[in-house]
């Protein structure tokens, strides 16, 4: 219908209920089904709801995927304790997107990424 055009953004929102099981092996999966493959033109990620969040996370990392947290989708740090902000999900997040030997991406390589405007100091 030609009402897109690569490159892609393509989220996987796993844990929802009534949807797709969380599992890595499922991400996994998907990641293969997006136009041009996991390694494709078009970036993907993974954006986990609950308990399972973490295992997608990290999956996702290793996978070469985008990872996305937030109090919105989980409460929890990975060891159980309920988060006291965002910056905490976050700060994990970060750690294991470094400890599969990856660099998460700077606010501003994440606005290109995605395709969003630059921000104008004031």
């Amino acid at each position: 219908m030609g009402l897109l055009s690569e490159p892609l953004q393509i989220d996987c929102v796993m844990g929802v209920t009534g949807g797709i099981r969380p599992t890595p092996r499922n991400l996994a999966h998907m990641a293969d089904q997006i136009p041009g493959g996991a390694e494709g033109p078009n970036n993907w990620g993974v954006i986990g709801i609950g308990r399972d969040q973490w295992r997608l996370v990290a999956a996702a990392a290793a996978l070469g995927g985008n990872v996305r947290v937030g109090l919105e989708d989980n409460f929890y740090l990975p060891t159980g304790e309920m988060a006291r902000s965002n910056g905490d999900l976050i700060a994990k997040a970060r750690q294991m997107v470094g400890d599969v030997g990856r660099r998460p991406a700077s606010v501003a390589e994440a606005r290109e990424l995605l395709g969003a405007p630059r921000r104008v100091s004031a």
